[in-house]
């Protein structure tokens, strides 16, 4: 397998991720709202949430800004695992830590996206568009 399609097999799985994530923070599922009450954000932390998730999944799956989308799709994983590491704790409402492994495992497959593609963010940032 090439190195492109790695990478597009790669962001359709963080997308599929993030996308059915979506569904429980916009209709407002109680497990989003028990997360984000905990963290003292609900709803607009909640709300707030799905609408950059929703940016990652456009940025990451358009071509010309996937390395961008990687990057938002690592900033946004950082603030899921530090807010189950320090606030929420592994494992919510019996879930066995689902959500945690998941924001670690879209974690590392965004870093690998922007590994993939680091010379595209580097010319990025030579070129001061970052």
């Amino acid at each position: 397998m090439n190195r492109e399609r790695f990478s597009l097999l790669i962001r359709i799985l963080i997308s599929i991720i993030l996308f059915q994530t979506l569904f429980f923070k916009f209709t407002g599922a109680p497990e989003s709202v028990f997360i984000f009450s905990a963290l003292g954000i609900e709803p607009w932390g909640r709300i707030g949430s799905g609408i950059a998730e929703s940016i990652v999944i456009l940025l990451i799956m358009v071509p010309t800004t996937k390395a961008i989308g990687a990057l938002f799709s690592i900033l946004t994983m950082l603030g899921a695992i530090a807010s189950h590491i320090f606030v929420l704790g592994i494992e919510i409402q019996m879930d066995g830590g689902l959500l945690f492994f998941l924001a670690l495992f879209v974690f590392f497959l965004s870093l690998t996206v922007l590994y993939i593609h680091k010379e595209e963010w580097k010319n990025w940032i030579l070129r001061g568009r970052l």
